[in-house]
């Protein structure tokens, strides 16, 4: 039996970045992919995203006191 954990109301929004928007991120923040944080390539939401080692993952999460807010994971093995 298959899980959609993205269905679940308490998960975050996740999103596998095109290269120009991680470009963009890249260049804004003044960092490469090894300064992102880490997120593992057999991590629930990663395989469901079908995302590759390499890929940037943008997570958004909804929050009481800052309302909404992104963060950024690269895939790693």
């Amino acid at each position: 039996m298959d899980i959609d954990i993205f269905k679940n109301r308490l998960s975050p929004q996740y999103k596998i970045m095109q290269k120009e928007e991680v470009d963009k991120l890249l260049e804004e923040y003044n960092v490469s992919l090894k300064d992102l944080p880490k997120i593992k390539l057999n991590d629930p939401a990663v395989k469901q995203l079908n995302a590759n080692e390499g890929d940037v993952i943008e997570i958004n999460r909804k929050s009481a006191t800052a309302g909404e807010y992104n963060y950024y994971r690269v895939v790693v093995k």
